[in-house]
């Protein structure tokens, strides 16, 4: 494995292995409930690329996140104007009902969002089923210089800055991972594909 993980959530110690048994730690987690895998991060770090090949590869649905943005939001963004609350709590809120429909018809899901801080990732905590977050790191140069490279985008470089400065690590009550993303995209996923098969077994099934 070439990512650089750390476990976090209730029951993890810091660089702990992956528990085996799918029931994870103190068996706090129903192991019938589907899943829904946030993959999370500032713009450019590699959430789109990384969460739909997971879900690909574990066939699962995959929600981007960007395209539950209203029109208003993207012409916020693209004219390089960081996004109030006010702004996220319905694109949120909308994210969080598409993962609830994919648990209704016993489907797990792959999502790719920012979520940048706690509440906002609390809101999608709220979805029927269980969540589980992949945090994406990249050290601040390489993240600008993908950010840059990225064409077509309506994310401009300058709101780096401002998405870094907001970003929250996940806290103690938040289950999930951080992974260091400089690797090639598909070992990346592949990695990543292995630690949650290993953490969650039949529960990813589609």
């Amino acid at each position: 494995m070439v990512l650089s993980l750390r476990r976090r959530g209730p029951g993890y110690e810091e660089n702990c292995p992956v528990d085996h048994s799918g029931q994870g730690p103190a068996g706090h987690i129903d192991a019938n409930r589907p899943v829904h895998v946030v993959v999370l991060g500032a713009a450019g770090t590699g959430k789109t690329t990384i969460g739909r090949g997971l879900a690909d590869l574990l066939g699962l649905p995959f929600g981007e996140g960007d395209d539950f943005h209203s029109e208003a939001n993207r012409a916020k963004m693209g004219a390089g104007q960081p996004l109030t609350d006010e702004d996220r709590w319905p694109w949120l809120a909308s994210l969080r009902d598409w993962m609830s429909e994919q648990e209704a018809v016993g489907r797990s899901s792959v999502v790719a969002c920012s979520a940048l801080r706690a509440d906002y990732r609390d809101v999608l905590r709220e979805a029927d089923g269980d969540v589980f977050f992949v945090h994406l790191v990249l050290p601040e140069d390489v993240n600008l210089e993908r950010l840059v490279a990225r064409q077509g985008h309506f994310m401009k470089p300058v709101m780096l800055g401002s998405q870094r400065a907001a970003l929250e690590a996940l806290g103690e009550d938040e289950e999930g991972i951080e992974a260091i993303n400089v690797g090639d995209p598909i070992q990346v996923v592949e990695d990543l594909a292995t630690v949650l098969i290993e953490r969650f077994g039949a529960r990813l099934s589609a």
